[in-house]
């Protein structure tokens, strides 16, 4: 799995652990569902700011490996 599939998997977990809607995590992050949807599918068209916010706004916090 790639990074992107990774990320959203994590997000993914973490807002369900949260017991919130795609819907809910949207609004806490100012994204829309679809973009959360995509995220959580590791789609990879999200931009980093967009990854960024959902996985704050559940908790996660995005950090550069080199």
């Amino acid at each position: 799995m790639d990074d992107s599939g990774t990320i959203g998997t994590a997000i993914r977990a973490a807002r369900k652990e949260a017991r919130i809607t795609q819907e809910v995590l949207a609004e806490l992050a100012g994204l829309s569902e679809r973009t959360v949807r995509s995220i959580e599918a590791g789609a990879g068209t999200s931009s980093l700011a967009a990854v960024a916010a959902a996985a704050n706004a559940v908790g996660l916090h995005l950090t550069a490996v080199a």
